[in-house]
């Protein structure tokens, strides 16, 4: 070996000495952050949902001091029908695929009188999105069709993947499951653009998902109410926008009262009082 290549191997040792002695504190940085998540638990919240005579979970996510807080948290991992939630998901879908082109996409109404009035018409992406047309959703799936749908909940990694129960109903009677974790974990990907969807559509799904628009923040979200296991299941899913910061956020509802006339504003009341009660909105 001549002295040359000596030189080179003696040069290229001081660098990567050098580069490994610069990721060292990066390296303990990134391992630092990971312990340093904190929790807390409000058990105070439970007046909230008193209130409106239901049980249910809270979670609220801040991604700035990786924070979470809870209530309830014992049912952070425990899965429930998504019902009405998963629009998000199968809003992503019909656009990725092509079914539907775009927010006005418009399906024809079925002639079909049902419970809810703003149903009885025809519907755009938007509109369904709104109402919660359950309808548009079943059609939409329907074009879709059951072998591309299975493929996009896996590949998104949604709830359990499970499309069981019939393609217009999985997520509905079906065996389509989903925690209040992996519903925070799929509104944090959606956000972030991190879905294996075009921007184009998760910006169209973004748009539509937005429930209040102010001044000072943003509320992207959506309400879901289903059954499971003799009760009523409600959720009210999404993140709140405010200046650069980011909070998601999953309340998830129950109630063996059937009849309980307060179950519906419950969903979304609840997150209302709790962002008062954290100063992450006005009154």
């Amino acid at each position: 070996m001549n002295n040359k290549s000596v030189s080179l191997i003696q040069e290229w040792t001081k660098e990567t000495k050098l580069t490994i002695f610069l990721l060292i504190p990066a390296i303990f940085g990134m391992i630092a952050c990971k312990h340093n998540q904190t929790t807390e638990i409000r058990d105070e919240f439970k007046k909230y949902y008193d209130q409106f005579n239901v049980e249910g979970s809270f979670v609220l996510y801040d991604p700035q001091s990786d924070k979470y807080i809870f209530y309830n948290k014992e049912h952070f991992e425990q899965s429930y029908s998504p019902a009405s939630t998963f629009k998000i998901c199968n809003s992503l879908i019909g656009l990725e695929t092509g079914v539907i082109k775009d927010e006005n996409f418009v399906i024809a109404w079925d002639s079909v009188t049902r419970q809810n009035p703003n149903w009885n018409t025809d519907q755009d992406l938007k509109t369904a999105f709104k109402n919660s047309t359950v309808w548009y959703y079943q059609e939409l799936a329907r074009r879709v069709g059951g072998q591309r749908m299975k493929y996009w909940l896996d590949k998104v990694n949604y709830g359990n993947n499970d499309t069981s129960g019939g393609i217009d109903k999985f997520w509905l009677t079906g065996g389509l499951r989903i925690s209040p974790k992996q519903q925070i974990d799929f509104l944090k990907r959606l956000h972030d653009n991190q879905l294996p969807f075009s921007q184009r559509s998760m910006d169209i799904v973004k748009k539509i998902m937005i429930v209040k628009d102010t001044l000072n923040y943003v509320i992207r979200a959506k309400t879901g109410w289903g059954g499971q296991d003799s009760k009523d299941i409600g959720w009210y899913v999404g993140y709140l926008e405010k200046k650069e910061k980011v909070y998601y956020f999953v309340n998830c509802i129950q109630s063996a009262d059937l009849d309980n006339k307060a179950f519906a504003n419950a969903r979304t009341d609840i997150v209302n009082l709790i962002f008062y009660d954290l100063n992450l909105i006005d009154k």
